[in-house]
């Protein structure tokens, strides 16, 4: 069962990752975004954990709630509104169980994943965030770990892709050659939460977490 403090190592692993990653996360949306996608990020996770040290929330729906309303308030761009909205139905889903099953956490993701895309009106194959998003969610069924590596894999399938939503998508063909950013930074949340549960990592690669030519629309 996976309870509150879970969820908040997970999004406190997550920090972790945009702190060391961040430059690189940046560095993808230069070409064709507007050159903030870590740093933005980087702010956004940096004030949710701010703000769970000084709440203490008590379930994880909860943590995931906060989370989300922090980084839709501290975000600019479209990262706060995608990202946020993705916690925080996926915390809204949970409800207020001090603890949940796997499964029940599985079904939350996938309705956060719903809301992204909802939001954005994208698809997979756009170009954005749900290309890591849904095959890593899918893979849930399997394991945490191989929803990791299938949000790897759909981050770096975006590379030949041209942009359908989003900023990059008004460069036509020129966004084709780029790693998009948002499904860069969706696979470093599912390699968090494969980290948080404690699922061994066979797999990863240290220079596949983001592209330094490397651009994209879903952020």
């Amino acid at each position: 069962m996976r309870d509150a403090d879970f969820s908040r190592r997970w999004l406190g692993a997550v920090t972790g990752s945009v702190e060391r990653e961040a430059e690189r996360l940046t560095e993808p949306d230069s070409p064709i975004g507007d050159a903030d996608h870590g740093t933005n990020l980087l702010r956004g996770f940096q004030a949710v954990r701010a703000e769970l040290d000084a709440q203490q929330p008590r379930s994880p729906g909860a943590v995931l709630q906060l989370a989300g309303r922090t980084l839709i308030s501290t975000v600019g761009g479209a990262s706060g509104p995608l990202y946020g909205t993705r916690l925080r139905r996926t915390g809204k889903e949970l409800g207020d169980a001090a603890e949940v099953s796997d499964e029940e956490l599985r079904k939350a993701l996938y309705a956060g994943v719903g809301a992204v895309a909802q939001l954005g009106g994208a698809a997979p194959g756009d170009k954005t965030t749900l290309d890591a998003l849904v095959p890593g969610v899918a893979a849930l069924r399997t394991s945490y770990r191989a929803a990791a590596v299938a949000a790897l894999n759909g981050a770096l399938a975006t590379v030949p892709l041209q942009a359908r939503k989003g900023r990059a998508s008004y460069l036509g063909e020129r966004s084709i050659g780029h790693q998009d950013p948002g499904a860069t930074s969706a696979a470093l949340l599912l390699d968090a939460l494969a980290d948080t549960a404690g699922d061994p990592d066979a797999t990863r690669d240290p220079d596949a977490t983001g592209e330094a030519d490397a651009s994209g629309s879903g952020r």
